[in-house]
């Protein structure tokens, strides 16, 4: 897939990639396009109230530029059921969420797709759990550990991500709001390489402030100005 081919020129930049999660209105997802983010998240978690529904209209799919990646978002979802979904959707990549096993995560990878395994992080979090993953994914997401599988909107403790000593690149998650941008881009965190938002950027489940975003990704985006 056109995704993965991208993936290591998408890991070489210094700009911190941007993903916006729990979409699912036409008119709402024109309007986050407009503003070029990196990944769009779709969640086929029926329990989830971002929950994309049955079917997804292909009056959303065909607005999707190959510049912005599809991310299909999974919680301990069978394979088989994965990839039905990756080919009728032409999903680029997958979010698994849930307890998936490194086996399942090096599956997934072999079938050409970017993949990113999300870990709840609470203070306690122990970074030896991730061992057995290493190598089987392309990303971790680190999310706020809460009762539901993400978008719990709270906020974890960034500073335990220096106890990280893995290789794999991460993203992160978790209540993140406009109000932490500035903090954010100056976080010394090398191997953190993208953004995910979603429920501190809604107006109700699912339905994205675009204003809010668009500051958002402004400040991101902004060069760092030296003096």
């Amino acid at each position: 897939m056109q995704a993965a081919a991208n993936l290591d020129n998408r890991l070489t930049q210094d700009t911190l990639r941007l993903k916006v999660c729990g979409m699912r209105q036409a008119e709402n997802i024109e309007a986050i396009l407009a503003l070029k983010p990196d990944y769009l998240g779709f969640i086929f978690y029926p329990k989830s109230s971002r929950f994309v529904g049955e079917e997804l209209p292909a009056e959303i799919l065909n607005q999707i530029p190959t510049s912005t990646q599809k991310v299909g978002v999974f919680v301990n979802e069978p394979v088989a059921n994965i990839l039905e979904k990756v080919r009728k959707y032409k999903l680029d990549a997958v979010q698994l969420h849930g307890e998936e096993s490194p086996a399942m995560c090096q599956e997934l990878k072999a079938a050409s797709l970017i993949v990113l395994k999300a870990f709840s992080v609470d203070d306690a979090f122990d970074f030896n759990t991730l061992k057995p993953y290493e190598g089987t994914c392309h990303y971790y997401l680190f999310d706020t550990k809460g009762k539901e599988y993400g978008g719990n909107g709270v906020r974890f403790n960034w500073e335990i991500l220096k106890n990280y000593s893995g290789e794999t690149p991460f993203f992160m998650s978790g209540g993140i709001d406009l109000e932490h941008a500035a903090q954010i881009k100056a976080l010394e965190l090398p191997l953190l390489k993208g953004i995910d938002i979603n429920s501190r950027f809604e107006l109700s489940p699912a339905l994205k402030d675009s204003n809010k975003v668009a500051s958002f990704f402004r400040q991101i985006r902004e060069p760092e100005t030296t003096t």
